[in-house]
């Protein structure tokens, strides 16, 4: 793999179906690619140098700015390889969507950080999950009434 060249990885990264997004230690967006555009509706071009927060709801990003500051402090992250994040986000029109994504940090080759994340939109199968659980309570409720 060490052979592989930059260009075949850069190439999946961008037309990954699932988004990718790297900010800079600023929470500056640099990289996202197209299917970050497909899942927000914001173009790269509209994003680029723009802060995360245009993602972000208002009422989660201070909680998300103080996690942030603190893991590019760190150079680490309170999540693990295996932890899968889900969280409520912006789309261009102003829909909130429910995403799941990981998160890596980085490095550049001159030293500075990064943060990068793998981001679904699953929320079609979140709105799925929520009305099997409301059919459940209401035929748990007849039951209990009957």
């Amino acid at each position: 793999m060490e052979n592989l060249d930059p260009a075949v990885v850069l190439g999946m990264a961008s037309q990954a179906p699932d988004g990718v997004v790297i900010v800079d230690s600023d929470n500056l967006i640099r990289y996202w690619n197209r299917g970050a555009e497909r899942i927000f509706g914001f173009s790269a071009a509209e994003t680029d140098g723009r802060s995360l927060d245009v993602i972000i709801p208002e009422k989660h990003r201070r909680r998300h700015g103080d996690g942030f500051r603190t893991a590019i402090e760190n150079g680490a992250t309170k999540y693990g390889e295996a932890d899968l994040l889900t969280v409520p986000a912006l789309a261009a029109d102003g829909r909130t969507l429910s995403i799941e994504f990981s998160v890596v940090l980085l490095a550049g080759s001159d030293g500075a950080s990064y943060v990068g994340a793998v981001i679904r939109d699953v929320t079609a199968r979140r709105a799925r999950e929520r009305e099997m659980m409301r059919r459940r309570s209401e035929a748990g409720a007849e039951r209990a009434t009957v």
